[in-house]
């Protein structure tokens, strides 16, 4: 048997309808981790169809539950020589509110539709269809192999990263032995965009902060008291605009990463955002000046303004508000001094005239990396042209938030993330979908990887 028996047996099993049957099973599992109330659902999620699964694969897996208790995690590894490299594995079985009666047409999150290209389902793209496919690409491997992968495997799966991963640092840092491996290869988040496969090497951090301006209880007429009551609004509204301008560019110097670096410059140099056409449109003159887009996006700080709320909206009085609140969001690249942030946030407005605002952080994820210059990643980029024909973007991290950081910190791992969904998927709204074109397509990308990688004779 070869690679291309490996890869024409996964494109078989897509063909089949088998794949999507068996994604399907895994979005039935109504595994809302942000609503508290599905700890059976999570757990089964693990005990019914993961393990199972893993074990057709030859791996022994065990569960083991989360210091908080709030959902278990799943550890499981297939091991063939010492020899060998050893890779580790990451996937979420765990989704956000599945927002049923919001969906197109009356779809029902909990199944998988397909309408054209797009195969609709809660966790399709994020995270049960990414770790699907990571699954099939080992099966068809060692189906072809004869029973073999040709190197040592090993995998957790977590039921908790919709609400921020709070015990996997912990479970991975009590386990560091047991999770040894050579190389971190996970699948989450997008693709640069449909048409172009894409290795990010970590991920930006994110800190969210709320300001918050309370002079008085209730609103007073703005006719009797308008010029002589500060407004909480107007106020929030400055303080806010001293941070960051009309622009979205950052005032702030404590919010900016490190100039950007030649390497970092270079890695980005062919890499094009170019939103499709049921994507929102780029805005124009929007950002740091001086970047690309695609280093706005993969290399540089944003601050965005998540929510405001002053009065109310729905029914405005001629009031003058007591109270006003915002909630802000840094996102961050490596190399930004974070800890330092929330207090030049404070000082910063105190200086300028806002003592009032009442500045605190509420969730925090840290940014991480692999050397940009580490061989495993041209291993990667040259198994992904080999299998597509297409060189595959590579970007010094992705745009949002993982837990890249407790495989590359806490284990020491070089990381490398293969996402199979892109940024119109509409993960975390109503009609999130997986397009079938690129699922194929991800099939064999990891298909290949997975054979390139029983091809090494050791590690990198």
């Amino acid at each position: 048997m070869s690679r291309t028996d490996a890869i024409d047996r996964v494109r078989q099993h897509f063909h089949s309808g088998d794949f999507l049957a068996e994604l399907g099973r895994r979005v039935a599992y109504r595994t809302e981790s942000q609503n508290g109330g599905r700890p059976s659902e999570l757990r089964a999620y693990l005990e019914d169809t993961m393990r199972p699964s893993l074990s057709d694969l030859d791996f022994t897996s065990r569960l083991i539950e989360s210091p908080s208790g709030k959902s278990p995690f799943l550890i499981a590894e297939h091991h063939e020589s010492a020899d060998r490299p050893t890779v580790l594995m990451y996937g979420h079985g765990d989704v956000v509110d599945g927002m049923e009666g919001q969906w197109r047409d009356g779809l029902d999150p909990w199944k998988i539709t397909v309408t054209g290209d797009r195969a609709y389902g809660r966790g399709t793209a994020d995270n049960k269809g990414q770790h699907s496919i990571n699954i099939a690409a080992l099966r068809a491997v060692r189906e072809a192999r004869g029973g073999r992968l040709g190197f040592n495997a090993k995998f957790i799966l977590e039921m908790g990263e919709e609400t921020g991963s709070p015990d996997l640092n912990q479970i991975c840092a009590d386990h560091r032995d047991e999770l040894k491996a050579d190389l971190f290869v996970g699948s989450d988040g997008p693709r640069l965009s449909a048409q172009r496969p894409t290795i990010f090497l970590g991920c930006r951090g994110g800190m969210r902060f709320h300001l918050d301006v309370v002079l008085r209880e209730g609103g007073h007429h703005s006719g009797n008291w308008g010029g002589v009551l500060a407004n909480p609004a107007t106020i929030l509204a400055n303080a806010i605009a001293s941070l960051v301008d009309g622009r979205g560019r950052l005032k702030l110097e404590a919010m900016k990463p490190p100039r950007l670096s030649n390497q970092i410059r270079a890695a980005l140099a062919d890499v094009k955002v170019e939103p499709s056409a049921d994507e929102p449109a780029l805005s124009e003159n929007w950002g740091e000046e001086g970047l690309s887009a695609a280093e706005r996006l993969y290399a540089w700080n944003t601050l965005e303004v998540l929510a405001m709320s002053s009065g109310s909206i729905a029914k405005p009085a001629n009031a003058i508000p007591g109270q006003a609140r915002a909630v802000l969001q840094l996102r961050f690249v490596v190399g930004t001094e974070i800890d330092k942030v929330l207090e030049a946030v404070r000082a910063h407005l105190r200086d300028h005239g806002f003592p009032m605002v009442e500045v605190r952080a509420t969730q925090s994820f840290a940014a991480s990396r692999a050397e940009i210059d580490s061989p495993w990643i041209k291993w990667a980029a040259d198994s992904v042209q080999h299998t597509t024909g297409k060189a595959p973007a590579v970007l010094p991290n992705f745009g949002g938030s993982l837990p890249n950081d407790v495989f590359a910190e806490t284990l020491k791992l070089p990381t490398i993330w293969l996402p199979h969904s892109y940024p119109g998927c509409s993960q975390h709204a109503p009609d999130e979908h997986i397009l079938l074109s690129m699922a194929e397509e991800a099939l064999t990308i990891m298909t290949g990887l997975f054979w390139d990688l029983g091809e090494l004779p050791r590690p990198l």
